[in-house]
């Protein structure tokens, strides 16, 4: 139809749901550039722990937004928004087809929504909030959070440390609940193409679950530690930065100071990846306008595949 934008297609799904193997089968059928929604794939160096695709997938399938920050530094949700919508324009201009694919829900709400204009974090507030949370813990800050914004907390978990910070932070800058702010928040400019949302689900957790611990022991036998390692020799890291709070990441650092065993990093990392796949399949359910298939279907590529064809 004249006027009518472009389609970029939204491939969502909890981790080790097969997103990435879906995407690269589809980028051999269909004329699709994969623009990556993972907040940890952006990372330099980060390969093992993020379950980065190879080379040789990326030489079959290129990733837009892999590997284009330093652990080191900082990315978020605005600056990926930003970054999408360029891409957009960019693939469709080519005449080729976007597909946005990843499991960070965040991502994907900003692009579709838009931002809200939050206050922007003072070091010294943060400093502050970082070593309340060294003495007292995130769940007495996320107690104290749910006194200064209670829809806010009821949607975090208890030791979700980056979004408790920065739900105080906003708070206490800006002296209004975030989840008000975010009420206010103005309808955003019309995005470049039209955003068709397909979401991988499955509701056997006991299936996933065993995905999630097999990975996450083939990431320690691959090397993850090694790779930390290796990172924190490259790059001055600290454990409060962004990227060393991925999950997987913040084990393997707990284990490097000695404050872990071999078992517990694997016991806690498998159970922190269990928790962000929770996380995702609730943001899921609750996702409006998606169409829903089966991960395990074994005509799975099949229906994705009708639903891009023109």
């Amino acid at each position: 139809m004249s006027g009518e934008r472009l389609p970029a297609f939204c491939l969502m799904g909890p981790t080790a749901s097969g997103k990435t193997d879906l995407a690269v089968a589809l980028a051999a059928r269909f004329p699709v550039e994969i623009v990556s929604v993972d907040s940890a794939l952006v990372y330099r160096g980060m390969d093992i722990g993020t379950a980065k695709p190879d080379a040789a997938t990326l030489a079959r399938a290129p990733h837009h937004l892999i590997d284009i920050i330093a652990p080191s530094e900082s990315y978020s949700a605005a600056r990926f928004r930003a970054d999408a919508i360029r891409l957009l324009r960019d693939i469709a201009g080519r005449g080729r087809i976007p597909l946005l694919v990843g499991g960070t829900m965040l991502y994907f709400k900003a692009l579709k929504e838009g931002l809200a204009t939050l206050p922007v974090a003072a070091p010294a507030l943060r400093a502050e909030l970082e070593a309340r949370a060294r003495r007292e813990g995130w769940p007495a800050l996320h107690a104290e959070l749910a006194r200064f914004d209670a829809a806010t907390a009821a949607r975090l978990a208890a030791h979700d440390a980056q979004r408790i910070q920065r739900a105080l932070e906003v708070c206490l800058s800006a002296g209004e609940p975030l989840s008000v702010l975010l009420e206010r928040q103005q309808k955003v400019a019309d995005l470049p193409c039209r955003l068709i949302e397909i979401a991988l689900m499955h509701d056997d957790r006991a299936w996933l679950h065993e995905r999630i611990n097999l990975r996450f022991k083939a990431m320690l036998e691959a090397g993850l530690v090694e790779e930390l390692r290796g990172l924190r020799e490259r790059y001055p890291l600290t454990a409060d930065l962004p990227s060393m709070r991925c999950v997987g990441y913040r084990q393997a650092w707990r284990y490097l100071e000695g404050e872990i065993s071999a078992a517990e990093l694997f016991a806690s990392g498998a159970a922190a990846t269990r928790q962000l796949a929770k996380r995702q399949i609730t943001w899921l359910r609750g996702w409006q306008g998606a169409t829903t298939l089966d991960c395990r279907a074994p005509d799975l590529l099949d229906r994705v595949s009708r639903l891009i064809e023109p």
